[in-house]
C-alpha cells in the first residue's frame, strides 16, 4: 500500500510542511505501507478552467501540471490529507487540486490531519463531503491540531497526546 501525504496548504511560511514531516517521520516506521509526502506547492496546479469535466478527461489534462499532479495521486492507494482551515473552511488551492482531476481519487481510503484555531475541525467536514464524491473512505479517527497549543514560538510542538492520535490514525487508515 502506497500512502500520499499531502500537504495542503501552498502559503509562504505554512505550517503544513511541519504537521507533513511529523506525520511522514511517525509513518514511515509502519510495515505494510510505503509513503510520501505530496507537496501541493510544487505542482503549481493551476485553476481548473478546462471546459471537460476533470471525471470524463480519462487522465487526460490541458495542463503539464495537472497531468502531473494526476500520476502523483494515481500512484497512492490512500491519502492523509495535512489540511489546514482557512476561514472555516478548505484550503480553496487544495480544493481546485482534488477538483482539477478525478479518476485518480475513486475508491481509496482517506484519513485527516488538520490545523488551524478552531483545530481544523471544520475542514475536516467539509473534506469529508468532497471526497463522499469520489466514493473515497475516510476513516473516523482524525488529528486535530490547535494553532495555540500544538504550535509555538518555534513553529510545530505537538502536545503529547498528539503522537497517540496519530498512531491510531495509522493503524486505521493502514490496517
Amino acid at each position: 500500500m502506497k500512502v500520499g501525504i499531502i500537504i495542503g496548504s501552498i502559503r509562504e511560511g505554512r505550517a503544513g510542511e511541519q504537521v507533513g514531516q511529523w506525520v511522514f517521520d511517525t509513518a514511515k516506521g509502519y510495515e505494510g505501507a510505503e509513503f510520501e509526502i505530496i507537496d501541493l506547492k510544487s505542482f503549481n496546479v493551476p485553476l481548473l478552467t478546462s471546459p471537460t469535466v476533470p471525471g470524463m478527461a480519462n487522465r487526460q489534462y490541458d495542463s503539464a501540471e495537472v497531468t502531473n499532479w494526476s500520476r502523483a495521486i494515481d500512484a497512492c492507494d490512500a491519502f492523509i490529507f495535512v489540511t489546514p482551515e482557512y476561514n472555516h473552511g478548505v484550503p480553496g488551492a487544495f480544493k481546485n487540486a482534488v477538483d482539477s482531476i478525478g479518476p485518480e481519487w475513486q475508491n481509496k481510503k482517506v484519513a485527516f490531519v488538520a490545523y488551524g484555531a478552531a483545530n481544523g475541525v471544520r475542514a475536516i467536514e467539509q473534506w469529508r463531503g468532497v471526497v463522499a464524491n469520489f466514493n473515497m473512505w475516510d476513516i473516523r479517527t482524525t488529528v486535530e491540531l490547535n494553532l495555540f497549543t500544538d504550535f509555538g514560538d518555534e513553529g510545530f510542538a505537538p502536545q503529547e497526546r498528539r503522537q497517540g492520535e496519530l498512531t491510531a490514525l495509522l493503524e486505521q487508515l493502514i490496517g
